[in-house]
């Protein structure tokens, strides 16, 4: 049943947890948009793709502000009504703090279970759809990249200048094209005009020029006998590839991320990764024995009678012929190169496979990690705000910054010692949550017992005492 105690406390936490979520995710948001605003300014975006994209991106970032706005609210909150001194009237009335924080306890919970929640299943669908988005902007009108008498270099093997661009950004005026090669020196396009636009499946920028000439000489660099081809024309279409613009995104696939799969589908693809050394040792095997032909002799008998001629010789070089004994060389040259070379190519395809494994691991636990960083962060907040007494904004929002500040250098630490192969994902992804914890339960402890940890006289008090110590003790030193 729930009481008046109870209304009283959760009336007091909804407002400050709905602002401090609004400002937390409008700030985490915020951190996208300074990462890719170079690629989203000058790009000519509607209002609704830009609504859209927030959107996306505020839903991915509903996990990372949950625990922030928790922490922030519940030092808010029962700083509040610790500096109107109801707290010391609830404890007046013999009600111990685990009982007054329980109806926050539980929304703790509840909110822990949103998180996850969104984590597991609206997560990996907005994160898919804001992949495609990011890339749709970034490529749907590259012309807004190339400016106006400056030399565009971001596709790759080509250098662009347009002389001048009407303001549909599709007519252009006196342009240049040098396309890269190894040869003596780049090939060169130029033309008086062109329409520039993008090809329907929007993988190519296309080029239709108009009265202008192509310059190209063939020939190596080692030689002056070269052929130079000067070609005119009244309209040339050139195409360009925009793979160049692609963001780059982990995984085989280009809007292939862990980041989409949802816990069944990280259990799956984990499980099938972790089968790795079993399946390489097999193929490690079948591609490298053919090169080792004589571990197929390998047996007692071979190795009495190796043993014998071995004694009888010297040197492994008195057992073969000399007529034959180049041969033998490049042969076994030939053969542990081509063994080396397979090793190599096991070993790189190895290591991909063992870093998408922890890459896999990483979101699988995160999925958890924030849902129980929501309940930690609150039983840091609660006690807190109990000891400092302190409401308003400043001082909550202080100890709500280091604490979060704290939580998040932590995560990212063990995020990085994960992907460094430094610490299981394991260890990695719950290190904040071991520091945090206990800090959690010293809070708690301190709070019911109405500790002054942070209470301003209590440390002059105690430091007076100590001074008065020190200059008596320093008196009597001299008397004596």
């Amino acid at each position: 049943m729930i009481k008046k105690l109870d209304i009283l406390i959760i009336r007091s936490f909804i407002g400050p947890f709905i602002a401090a979520f609004c400002i937390s995710l409008f700030v985490i948001t915020m951190q996208f948009f300074w990462l890719y605003i170079d690629d989203l300014i000058g790009k000519g975006l509607d209002t609704f793709t830009i609504l859209k994209l927030i959107g996306l991106v505020s839903l991915v970032d509903v996990p990372m502000a949950l625990p922030l706005a928790l922490l922030f609210a519940s030092i808010m909150t029962f700083g509040n009504l610790g500096e109107s001194f109801e707290l010391v009237a609830i404890k007046a009335a013999g009600i111990p703090l685990l009982r007054f924080m329980r109806p926050l306890t539980v929304i703790a919970i509840f909110m822990s279970g949103l998180a996850f929640l969104f984590a597991n299943n609206i997560i990996p669908v907005s994160q898919k759809k804001l992949s495609a988005l990011k890339y749709d902007i970034i490529v749907a009108k590259p012309a807004f990249d190339i400016k106006e008498g400056v030399f565009f270099d971001k596709m790759e093997g080509y250098v662009i200048k347009l002389g001048k661009k009407e303001k549909n950004d599709s007519v252009i005026q006196n342009v240049i094209i040098f396309e890269k090669k190894n040869g003596l020196q780049d090939n060169m396009l130029m033309a008086e005009s062109g329409v520039m636009r993008i090809s329907k499946d929007k993988r190519f920028l296309e080029f239709i020029l108009h009265n202008g000439w192509r310059y190209e000489e063939k020939g190596g660099r080692s030689t002056i006998n070269t052929d130079f081809t000067r070609m005119g024309f009244r309209e040339y279409k050139k195409m360009f590839d925009l793979k160049s613009f692609q963001l780059k995104q982990s995984g085989d696939s280009s809007f292939y991320d862990p980041k989409m799969l949802s816990l069944r589908q990280l259990n799956s693809t984990i499980d099938s990764l972790e089968n790795l050394d079993s399946f390489y040792y097999r193929k490690s095997i079948r591609d490298i024995s053919p090169y080792l032909r004589f571990s197929h002799y390998l047996d007692t008998g071979w190795a009495v009678i190796a043993a014998d001629s071995i004694k009888k010789v010297k040197k492994f070089d008195e057992l073969i012929a000399d007529s034959i004994k180049q041969n033998v060389y490049d042969a076994a040259a030939g053969q542990v190169s081509s063994a080396k070379n397979n090793i190599a190519v096991l070993a790189t395809d190895y290591l991909e496979k063992t870093k998408s494994l922890r890459l896999h691991a990483i979101e699988w636990h995160r999925k958890f990690t924030l849902s129980v960083a929501c309940l930690v962060l609150f039983l840091i907040g609660a006690p807190l705000g109990s000891i400092i007494r302190r409401g308003g904004l400043g001082t909550p929002l202080v100890f709500a910054i280091i604490f979060f500040v704290t939580f998040y250098l932590f995560n990212t630490f063990g995020e990085k010692f994960v992907k460094a192969d430094q610490a299981s994902p394991f260890v990695g992804m719950w290190m904040s949550t071991f520091i945090l914890t206990p800090i959690a339960v010293f809070l708690i402890y301190k709070a019911m017992r109405d500790s002054q940890l942070f209470n301003q006289e209590f440390y002059y008090r105690s430091f007076k005492q100590l001074r008065s110590f020190l200059a008596n003790f320093r008196f009597t030193k001299k008397s004596s």
